[in-house]
């Protein structure tokens, strides 16, 4: 199993992916949210002349804030700087785009962008839309004396969570970033749904082959009879917990979509202080501390089982059990984002307990 780390974009912060790739992290995901972090792409031009062999990439880029020529020429970029260990992991938008008050792409327009971004990336020529039925063929027409490079190849994860994306990721893509799966046959369903997308483009894909998965999470490795909901504990994933809270709120008022079973106990309270904010700016309030730190306010949603719905929490020795058992239904990576301000304890304690032993 690759562990990886997903990181808030931080244009002061690129010694972070260094000590990673020191500790023996195999990949750093620079994630890509304008209202949120430093832009991803100055990160990455920063964190590319730092390291030298951790894979580095958007952990994801977002489709509907770029136009597909933009990012595939700013990772092509990256790819001039980083020849041969650049990737590039594009979603729709579940948060970028919200926290600026707008839906993320229709799966419809996603499949449209990622038909452009697929030749693109190779330095191929595309149909861009430029009027109602009609389309210009466009393609990098200055890729020599290194402004961009397409010679190495560029790898192409698709962000899924639902059926409709993940058949896109099967699709489209060299692999997808998923959610963290729970148990065995959720993976099988994940694979069955991407599978379903790879036959639509002729081709098949399976676990353990060519197609790489990804999972986002974070990780925290409890001390001898420490409590799952323990200070350390919050303070090490409590952004990734809330984060999920977020999510699932979104889905809610978006879509009528209920909460998870793990927001049962949470959910009424939570609701009900979201909706003391003004209607017209709670879009911004969602995502207040956005996968970096927890409000005061929200502090009270953390119980045990918010907590283990998206993170990885256990002993040394559970941990690895789990990151086996995933490996073997076919999770080829776990890429961890924790808390901003404990981000480099957990960098630490992953790299000395866990990553040696899977």
């Amino acid at each position: 199993m690759d562990i990886g780390i997903c990181v808030a974009s931080h244009i002061g912060d690129t010694d972070y992916v260094v000590r990673a790739e020191e500790l023996g992290y195999t990949h750093a995901w620079l994630a890509d949210s304008q209202m949120l972090w430093s832009d991803c792409y100055a990160t990455l031009a920063l964190v590319a002349h730092k390291t030298s062999h951790i894979q580095i990439g958007t952990g994801v880029a977002v489709s509907g804030t770029r136009p597909a020529p933009v990012n595939a020429a700013s990772i092509a970029t990256i790819n001039a700087l980083a020849p041969g260990r650049t990737f590039f992991g594009v979603g729709a938008g579940n948060t970028a785009r919200r926290v600026m008050g707008l839906p993320p792409q229709r799966i419809k327009e996603f499949e449209a962008y990622l038909q452009q971004l697929v030749p693109l990336l190779k330095g191929e020529e595309a149909l861009l839309p430029v009027g109602k039925d009609q389309t210009s063929p466009i393609r990098h027409i200055m890729p020599d004396k290194g402004f961009v490079n397409f010679n190495d190849p560029i790898p192409l994860y698709v962000s899924g969570f639902g059926p409709k994306s993940l058949a896109l990721a099967g699709k489209y893509g060299d692999g997808a970033v998923l959610a963290l799966v729970g148990d065995p046959g959720a993976m099988s369903s994940v694979w069955h749904m991407m599978q379903a997308g790879a036959r639509d483009s002729g081709r098949e894909i399976s676990a353990h082959g060519d197609f790489y998965t990804t999972a986002l999470t974070t990780m925290v490795v409890l001390d001898d009879g420490e409590a799952i909901d323990s200070p350390r504990v919050k303070s090490e994933c409590g952004a990734m917990a809330m984060a999920t809270v977020h999510y699932a709120y979104d889905q809610f008022r978006n879509f009528g979509h209920q909460p998870p079973n793990a927001l049962a106990g949470i959910w009424d309270d939570y609701t009900k202080l979201l909706e003391d904010y003004p209607a017209e700016r709670r879009h911004q309030r969602i995502h207040a501390g956005h996968n970096c730190w927890v409000l005061e306010e929200e502090e009270q949603f953390l119980t045990p089982e918010v907590l283990t719905a998206s993170s990885m929490i256990g002993t040394r020795s559970a941990l690895i059990d789990q990151i086996q058992q995933l490996s073997a239904v076919g999770l080829e990576q776990i890429m961890l984002l924790p808390n901003f301000d404990t981000r480099y304890d957990v960098l630490e304690r992953v790299a000395e307990d866990i990553i040696p032993y899977v």
